[in-house]
């Protein structure tokens, strides 16, 4: 199963992280895999090309990690946006993709 977590402070996305494989399928005919890495990669590229140091990202078979540094309109779009399209996923796949938030309130 592909877990993801959200992490939130108050209501900014801080950090998302993406691991596991979801064995729906063989490797290379998986579709739950291929669309959850495609939604993922494609906003990591999205942002990247857009603003260069408003993420930091690590990944490795079956595993990404994307911490958001800086926000602003157009990173917090994007972000929703995949989190939109891997709720869509979930919602037709739930034996192979499960997203958990975790909400932190921070007071300042």
């Amino acid at each position: 199963m592909i877990k993801v977590i959200i992490k939130k402070n108050n209501e900014l996305i801080e950090n998302i992280t993406i691991s596991g494989h979801s064995l729906y399928d063989e490797y290379g005919k998986d579709i739950v895999c291929a669309s959850v890495s495609s939604i993922a990669i494609t906003t990591v590229n999205g942002i990247l090309n857009i603003y260069n140091d408003a993420i930091d990202y690590k990944e490795n078979d079956g595993y990404l990690n994307i911490k958001i540094l800086n926000h602003n309109n157009v990173v917090d779009s994007l972000i929703k946006n995949m989190i939109d399209l891997l709720n869509s996923l979930e919602k037709d796949y739930k034996k192979y993709i499960n997203i958990k938030e975790e909400v932190s309130i921070c007071h300042n």
